[in-house]
C-alpha cells in the first residue's frame, strides 16, 4: 500500500538499490515539493495501478515485544521535528512493534522542496529492552503525533495522533482522548467483511513562525479505494480540523456494498439508560449518543447502547448539516472515575462543507464485554459511488468539542433512563411494556409561561404501541420530563420510536429517537 518511488527488489539488487537511495540522499534530500494538485495526481494513478500490500519487516527481537515492551519504547521529546527552529507546532513519532507492523512514509514539506524523514533508533529511548537496533533495515515509522501549547503557552500538549490504518484523533483544551476518526470505511456492515483503507505516505507541511494551525497531507489505499486527503488542524477551545478528501475505486473486486465517509468510532459500555449490576461506576462511555442536523432542519438524537447482536440503524436524509458521536454528559459524578475521566473525553461533530446529496447517516452498535474494545461506528454513506478512475471529491469540517459543544437552538435530551418505579404491572408486563424517562432542558423551554401546555409527540413503528406519554416540569432540575410507555408487540422484534416537545404550533425540542432491541 506505500509508495514506491523505486521498484521493489530483493537480494543484490536491494543492496544496488539502497547504494543509489544512499548517492542520492548525498547530493540532495530534497525532492520538489508535493501539494494538494499533486497528491491527488498520485491517488488517482495508484487507483489504476494493481493493489500492493504493504509487507510487515519488523526484526525477530522488535517482533518478539509483548505489550509492556512496546510501552517502554519513547520518543525523545527533545529530538521532536520542529523543535530546533522553535515553531509553534511540533512533530514527534511512533515506533514500529506489536499491534504497529506495517511502516508508513512520513516527508517534511518546506519551502525548498519535500525530504522523506527516515527511522532513526538515536530519537527513541528503549527503556529496559535490550534491542540491537544497528543490525536493523530501515523500519519507517507507525505513525506521529503533532504538539502545540493547548492549554499552557510554556508547555506543547498533545494534539492529533495518526497511528493504525487510517484512525486519528485529537483534542481541544482540556479535553482527554477518547474516540477516533477515519479517513475512510469499506463494508462496516453488508459486505464480505470490513476492510481497512491505510494511510500509507504523509506529508507535514511545516508552519509559519506564528502559525495557528498546521497542514497534513495524506494518501490512503486499500484493495478497493484510493485517497488523497488534506487536513488543515485548527488547536483551540474546541480543535477544528478542515478535511478535503478525493477518493477513488478500482476497477474490478467485490463489489462496495457501503463506502463510509467522515467516520467516527467510539465505546459505549453501559450509561443511565443502560445500567450495570457489576460495575461500581454509573456509566462508562467515550460518547452516549448520536446528533443529527439534517437537510430539512430537524434535530436527531439517538442514545447509544451496548446490544446484545450487532445493530445498525439508517437515517436518510439530503444535503445532512450535521452529524457527531458526542459526549454530552459532562458531570464527573456520572462516572466516579478518576483515572478515566470521561467526563473530559471530546465529541466529535462532523460539518459537511458543499453539497453531499442524497444519502444516509449509519450506526452501527456492537456488542463489548468491556471498556478496551471500540464497539460504536458512525458515518455518512452516499447514495451513488462514482465509477473507477473518477473522484468522489468531499470535504468537511471536524470539530472536537468539550463543555462547550454543538447543541440544537430550542431545547436537547439530557438524560434517558429506562425502568419501572413502583408499579402494579406483573414481570410480563414489565418486559413488555418499557418505560422510559427523558429529560429536556434549552432556552425554548426556559421561557415558556408558568402556565405553558406542553404535549409529548410521540410514534412508534408497526411493532410498539404507545400507552403513556406524559410531559411535565421537572421542577427539582429545571427540565422538562417525557414519561413514556410502549406495549411491544412482538419482543423478537426491535422497536423504533421518535419522541419530541411541542407547545402548538411550535416544537420546542429535538427528536429523541430511540430502539428498543429484540429481547
Amino acid at each position: 500500500m506505500s509508495v514506491r518511488f523505486f521498484p521493489s527488489v530483493s537480494g543484490a539488487g536491494a543492496r544496488v538499490t539502497l547504494a543509489l537511495l544512499t548517492c542520492l540522499a548525498c547530493v540532495s534530500p530534497w525532492a520538489q515539493a508535493m501539494d494538494w494538485s499533486g497528491l491527488k495526481d498520485l491517488a488517482r494513478s495508484r487507483s489504476l495501478a494493481p493493489y500492493t500490500p504493504t509487507p510487515d519487516r519488523l526484526p525477530p527481537d522488535l517482533a518478539a515485544l509483548d505489550y509492556d515492551g512496546v510501552r517502554d519504547i519513547r520518543f525523545r521529546p527533545e529530538r521532536a521535528l520542529w523543535r530546533d527552529r522553535q515553531l509553534p507546532f511540533e512533530a514527534q513519532f511512533f515506533h514500529l512493534g506489536l499491534y504497529q507492523r506495517q511502516a508508513v512514509r512520513i516527508h517534511e514539506v518546506r519551502p525548498e522542496g519535500t525530504r522523506q524523514l527516515p527511522h532513526q533508533s538515536a530519537d527513541y529511548d528503549y527503556g529496559r529492552n535490550r534491542l540491537d537496533t544497528a543490525a536493523w533495515d530501515e523500519l519507517g515509522h507507525a505513525g506521529f503525533r503533532l504538539h502545540h501549547p493547548l492549554n499552557h503557552p510554556a508547555y506543547k500538549d498533545e494534539l492529533v495522533v495518526f497511528l493504525g490504518a487510517s484512525y486519528f484523533r485529537a483534542l481541544g483544551a482540556g479535553q482527554q482522548y477518547g474516540l477516533s476518526a477515519r479517513g475512510l470505511a469499506i463494508d462496516t456492515v453488508g459486505g464480505q467483511g470490513e476492510e481497512f483503507p491505510r494511510f500509507t505516505d504523509f506529508w507535514l507541511l511545516q508552519p509559519e513562525a506564528q502559525a495557528d494551525r498546521v497542514t497534513v497531507l495524506a494518501l490512503l489505499d486499500s484493495p478497493r479505494a484510493t485517497g488523497a486527503y488534506r487536513f488543515e488542524i485548527r488547536p483551540g477551545t474546541s480543535t477544528v480540523m478542515t478535511v478535503d478528501a478525493s477518493v477513488y475505486l478500482r476497477e474490478g473486486g467485490q463489489p462496495i456494498a457501503r463506502l463510509a465517509l467522515a467516520p467516527l468510532t467510539s465505546m459505549f459500555l453501559h450509561g443511565e439508560n443502560q445500567r450495570s449490576a457489576t460495575d461500581f461506576r454509573p456509566e462508562v462511555h467515550d460518547s452516549d449518543g448520536l446528533l443529527m442536523h439534517s437537510g430539512s432542519g430537524e434535530w436527531l438524537w439517538r442514545p447509544l447502547q451496548n446490544p446484545r447482536q450487532i445493530s445498525v440503524s439508517s437515517f436518510q436524509m439530503t444535503a445532512p448539516k450535521g452529524f457527531g458521536l458526542m459526549q454530552r454528559d459532562r458531570r464527573h459524578t456520572s462516572y466516579e472515575d478518576p483515572e478515566a475521566r470521561y467526563e473530559k473525553r471530546p465529541s466529535a461533530w462532523v460539518v459537511p462543507l458543499g453539497e453531499w446529496g442524497p444519502g444516509q447517516v449509519e450506526l452501527v452498535q456492537l456488542p463489548t464485554p468491556d471498556e478496551t474494545h471500540d464497539n460504536i461506528v458512525a458515518y455518512w454513506v452516499p447514495a451513488t459511488l462514482p465509477a473507477p478512475g473518477q473522484p468522489l471529491d468531499f470535504s468537511y469540517e471536524l470539530h472536537w468539542q468539550g463543555d462547550r459543544q454543538q447543541r440544537p437552538p430550542g431545547s436537547w435530551v439530557t438524560q434517558t433512563r429506562r425502568g419501572h418505579g413502583y408499579t402494579r404491572l406483573t414481570p410480563d408486563e414489565q418486559r413488555l411494556q418499557p418505560h422510559f424517562v427523558v429529560d429536556f432542558e434549552g432556552p425554548a423551554l426556559q421561557a415558556l409561561p408558568a402556565d405553558a401546555t406542553v404535549r409529548a409527540v410521540v410514534t412508534a413503528d408497526a411493532n410498539g404501541q404507545v400507552v403513556e406519554a406524559l410531559a411535565y416540569p421537572y421542577a427539582a432540575a429545571g427540565t422538562w420530563r417525557l414519561s413514556l410507555r410502549v406495549q411491544r408487540l412482538d419482543p423478537a422484534r426491535p422497536v423504533e420510536l421518535r419522541a419530541f416537545l411541542q407547545t402548538d404550533p411550535h416544537t420546542l425540542s429535538e427528536t429523541w429517537t430511540h430502539v428498543i432491541l429484540p429481547d
